[in-house]
């Protein structure tokens, strides 16, 4: 399997960042860390061995980008203000959207993209996908949280509105989003048991309530673990269960 390492200076956020790359074609993927974690992540829990996504690349159905996060700078360094955490974040979007999506692009001419992510990697893949749906074929969001507010005890400004994927789409009134909105692949899979699965059903539920269809896919018992996550990605890689 064709495995690459890269990192360098990111002008959007001002610090060095790594990524690591899994596969040599099919359709992009781009994966984030749970809360606070790395982007050799993935790797470690397994993720690609042959019980996972393993066939899947060496077939060349995927090519697979998994990204670091800023969590500790951003939504988890609660000594900030919660805007300036917001901004922080907003800095990430900006640096996957305008540094590593190109990276993917000229390394891969596959115009199909999916994002994904696991607990708070899942919200990270729905701010994405969410906020630049024109870029985003499908999301899989597992045992995801959508809602940043909690993060924020509540404030909102523009920094925190515009990365809260339970807010602003509910008030999405442009067309043309709307619209890509609406051709998006989206799967929102928690866990029945699972603390968050208020989450997964409230941004399910906003989401139909603007016309923009979604699976939601409740699993037995809680969930919230990488064997689950696993076994999520098997059935829902491909859209479908």
């Amino acid at each position: 399997m064709n495995r690459e390492y890269h990192k360098w200076w990111s002008p959007s956020l001002g610090r060095e960042m790594e990524l690591l790359i899994f596969g040599h074609s099919g359709a992009r993927v781009l994966v984030f860390p749970t809360s606070r974690g790395r982007f050799f992540e993935w790797e470690d829990r397994g993720m690609f061995g042959p019980d996972g996504l393993g066939y899947h690349i060496a077939q060349g159905w995927l090519q697979v980008y998994c990204v670091d996060s800023v969590d500790g700078e951003s939504w988890y360094n609660y000594a900030a203000h919660p805007g300036h955490r917001g901004w922080r974040h907003t800095q990430y979007m900006n640096y996957v959207v305008n540094e590593v999506l190109p990276l993917t692009r000229a390394k891969n001419s596959n115009p199909f993209l999916i994002v994904l992510g696991a607990s708070f990697g899942a919200y990270h893949a729905a701010c994405l996908a969410f906020k630049f749906p024109h870029l985003v074929g499908r999301i899989i969001g597992m045992s995801g949280m959508y809602d940043i507010k909690r993060f924020t005890g509540g404030y909102s400004d523009d920094n925190v509105y515009f990365n809260n994927p339970m807010d602003f789409i509910q008030h999405e009134h442009d067309p043309g989003r709307l619209e890509a909105l609406r051709r998006m692949d989206i799967i929102l899979a928690t866990g029945k048991d699972d603390a968050l699965r208020h989450e997964s059903e409230r941004m399910s539920a906003v989401l139909w309530n603007k016309g923009i269809g979604n699976a939601l896919r409740l699993w037995d018992g809680w969930s919230h673990d990488w064997p689950y996550w696993k076994r999520m990605l098997h059935l829902y890689i491909g859209g479908h269960d």
